[in-house]
């Protein structure tokens, strides 16, 4: 916003201090909390970190390149010792291999595609779900609201992990059905959210105002009330990724998410189990790679929390 929020100056104010006073320029919630969030520095660099990952997934094929070494192809004579384990970070292969002798360091940027992908998709297949059913829940209300509702609670009270694994089983490893099973179960929590804002601030003044104009319900879910729930919209949004992240590689690590022999974290840490101690960089890498991303999405999630959240008392400079 640009509006001034006091009157312009007089001339006795320019004639008394010399110079025009600046006026102060009032400021929208949304440019508020960028401001926070500009100002808050772990938020920032975690932003940081998850650019630099986004990198490494876009430009896997680079690193391949660079090696000289595509992420499946296995370096029997040169990835192997001759007892059959893996090498370790050399200049030839700079995090090592893994067990099959193929290049570490390759397979781990080829498994932020797959564990950045499936946290973007799946948690965008969520949202899109639970704001509607939220937004229908709330707004609607009566049996509308309760059959959602009822819903909604039992799709919480289903064990994730134990379906998901049956699911995954019968369908067979795959990207896209390891995306819609963790979209399926992960939806409720964002519907219970969003429904719970929408019965808050529905029967609002300017939601009465757009009613009497004539309009639609439609235009109000979606023009009037659903900017006006954004906040813990995006915050959960930015939770919601790191979680959904650590769901698929879980369902790797249990041999139910991508076909091998695509690269990805839970799998490559699911194989390294047995060669920890004789080989540490096949684990550690592929291991520090799922924290460093989970921990860098929290930390960003914190950091808009607190920047949407009005009742943070921080000093915004002028």
């Amino acid at each position: 916003m640009s509006d001034p929020i006091m009157s312009a100056p007089t001339m006795s104010d320019i004639a008394t201090t010399g110079h025009v006073p600046r006026t102060i320029e009032g400021r929208g919630p949304w440019r508020l909390a960028w401001l926070r969030l500009k100002k808050d520095k772990v938020a920032i660099w975690s932003l940081v970190v998850i650019g630099l990952l986004v990198l490494v997934a876009i430009f896997a094929p680079f690193f391949a390149w660079l090696t000289g070494h595509p992420p499946n192809v296995q370096y029997r004579e040169t990835g192997l010792t001759p007892d059959g384990l893996p090498v370790g970070p050399s200049s030839t292969f700079w995090f090592g291999t893994d067990d099959l002798g193929r290049d570490v360091l390759v397979r781990v940027a080829y498994g932020a595609r797959v564990s950045l992908g499936v946290g973007v998709l799946a948690t965008m297949l969520t949202v899109v779900v639970g704001v509607v059913v939220g937004l229908a829940a709330g707004f609607f209300g009566g049996l509308v609201d309760m059959v959602l509702a009822r819903l909604i609670d039992v799709v919480l009270s289903i064990p994730f992990l134990l379906v998901a694994v049956a699911l995954v089983s019968i369908t067979g490893p795959s990207l896209l059905v390891t995306i819609v099973v963790i979209g399926f179960f992960s939806w409720a929590s964002m519907a219970r959210i969003v429904r719970g804002q929408v019965l808050s601030v529905k029967e609002r003044e300017y939601v009465e105002a757009a009613r009497s104009l004539g309009a639609g319900d439609l235009r109000i879910m979606f023009i009037d009330v659903l900017p006006n729930v954004m906040a813990p919209i995006i915050v959960y949004t930015t939770l919601l990724v790191p979680v959904v992240i650590v769901a698929q590689a879980t369902l790797s690590f249990l041999g139910l998410g991508v076909e091998a022999p695509t690269a990805d974290w839970g799998g490559m840490i699911s194989t390294a189990q047995r060669y920890y101690r004789t080989a540490w960089w096949f684990i550690a890498f592929p291991g520090s790679a799922l924290l460093i991303t989970t921990l860098a999405f929290n930390l960003f999630g914190d950091g808009v929390r607190d920047a949407l959240d009005p009742r943070v008392d921080r000093l915004i400079g002028r």
